[in-house]
């Protein structure tokens, strides 16, 4: 096995050899879209844009549901690794794969056949429609290779292993950027070449990883009843993973509302507000990448019967995001309209919005890394309905009627509307704070009595 063993050895460099190469993996992928919309915007104008930045807001949305769910097979893989269970770890394999196979049949489907009404529920631009329309469909039918990337990744991080799959989606991000040159530059594709280009990347990306799995020893046997539906097995991967993956769709939704709510005020805001939440989805990769860190760490620690660790790798990555909250904050300060002039030079307008915007919404980095952490804890310990809960709270309580106020009491900026994400993310953080104490630190409180 190629994994490292995270029950031992220093922490923090620890955490941070596993950790590093899943970030670099996240941003590779997440620069799929970061690419669309870059070189969308060098060649096409604030329609085009317009699609592609709605579009890969909802496949964002997708993706991060998929690997929210892939968590409970990162998790289980991870304490029969721990407690040296490799006959456990096979079967958890082999489980995912079914389960997530019907998964991806049923919502490739159910996608392609909804996708007006969900343009609808968007309140797309009209100017948009058709570009926004082109996009979705082409990444609805490449759903297969989302999940599949996805999943290979999860059973990869659960072996202790980030590296891997972070060599194969780089390779796959490099080929992407070409073909974004070729289909929307020469070709002239527009929003349809960027959508081609992202779903081609990631089937390079899948092939790679099916190759290297058939050639890898991994210390890992798989006999035939390793892929019977076994419904224990899959009840436990959904009673981690479930909740794990509604908490970041309902994160996601809140975010396809604002854009909603953005849509509403015409193409320059829908368009300053894309290209935000955009850069955004980039930033967070780092809380992302260490919820991921936490969970694995507390799943492995949990299973080798060394449930301390687990507390000290969540302090860890609380410190990690808070201190990279704060940079992310302070530099977007002075650098806020240079940024969104990358992707838009050529609309003035668009750049002073999206400022506007950026400024206060990037102090969300802050708080959303402390829950991250909390919500990589919990779903190690089988109790990921704690970060639905505290997510669901936050969002209806605070993060959608704080923007829906901010755009209707201060319809000249965007300013205020940034600060919506970042209010509803230090609830959700308090929330976690008081669960941690109450359920997992007085309970290691009177065992060490």
């Amino acid at each position: 096995m190629t994994g490292i063993n995270l029950t031992q050895g220093p922490l923090l460099p620890k955490m941070m050899a596993f950790a590093i190469p899943y970030l670099l993996a996240c941003f590779l992928q997440t620069f799929y879209g970061m690419a669309d919309l870059f070189i969308t915007g060098l060649f096409n104008g604030a329609a085009p844009i317009t699609a592609v930045s709605i579009g890969s807001q909802l496949m964002h949305m997708l993706t991060v549901i998929i690997v929210g769910l892939a968590m409970g097979t990162t998790v289980s893989i991870s304490r029969a690794v721990g407690g040296r269970d490799m006959k456990e770890a096979s079967c958890c394999i082999g489980s995912s794969v079914l389960l997530f196979a019907l998964f991806s049949l049923v919502s490739t489907v159910l996608l392609l056949l909804s996708s007006d009404l969900i343009l609808s529920w968007l309140k797309t631009p009209m100017e948009a429609w058709e570009d926004t329309r082109a996009y979705l469909l082409i990444c609805f039918a490449g759903i297969p290779f989302i999940v599949a990337y996805n999943v290979l990744a999860s059973i990869f991080r659960g072996l202790g292993d980030t590296r891997t799959p972070m060599y194969f989606i780089a390779l796959a991000g490099l080929i992407n950027l070409l073909l974004d040159y070729i289909f929307i530059g020469p070709m002239a594709m527009g929003a349809a070449g960027a959508a081609a280009a992202t779903i081609l990347s990631e089937a390079v990306s899948v092939l790679l990883c099916l190759l290297y799995l058939a050639r890898a020893d991994l210390g890992l046997a798989f006999p035939k009843k390793s892929f019977s539906f076994d419904a224990l097995r899959m009840k436990t991967l959904l009673a981690i993973g479930l909740p794990i993956s509604c908490q970041d769709g309902l994160i996601q939704i809140s975010f396809l509302i604002i854009t909603a709510i953005a849509n509403s005020r015409g193409v320059e805001v829908a368009a300053a507000v894309g290209i935000v939440e955009k850069i955004i989805s980039f930033l967070f990769l780092v809380p992302s990448a260490m919820l991921s860190t936490v969970a694995a760490f507390a799943a492995q620690n949990a299973g080798a019967g060394n449930d301390e660790r687990g507390q000290q790798a969540l302090l860890c990555g609380i410190r990690v995001c808070i201190i990279f909250g704060l940079l992310a904050t302070l530099i977007v300060h002075f650098c806020a309209e240079w940024v969104i002039s990358l992707f838009v030079s050529h609309e003035p307008e668009i750049v002073r919005l999206g400022g506007e915007y950026f400024r206060t919404y990037v102090i969300d980095c802050i708080f959303a890394g402390i829950h991250f952490c909390y919500s990589g804890y919990f779903s190690a310990y089988g109790k990921s309905i704690y970060s639905f809960l505290h997510n669901m709270i936050s969002i209806v309580t605070v993060r959608v009627p704080g923007t829906y106020l901010a755009i209707l009491l201060f319809p000249e900026t965007l300013s205020p509307m940034g600060l919506a994400a970042p209010m509803g993310s230090l609830l959700s953080a308090i929330i976690c704070m008081g669960l941690y104490h109450w359920k997992f630190q007085r309970s290691a409180d009177r065992g060490s009595d």
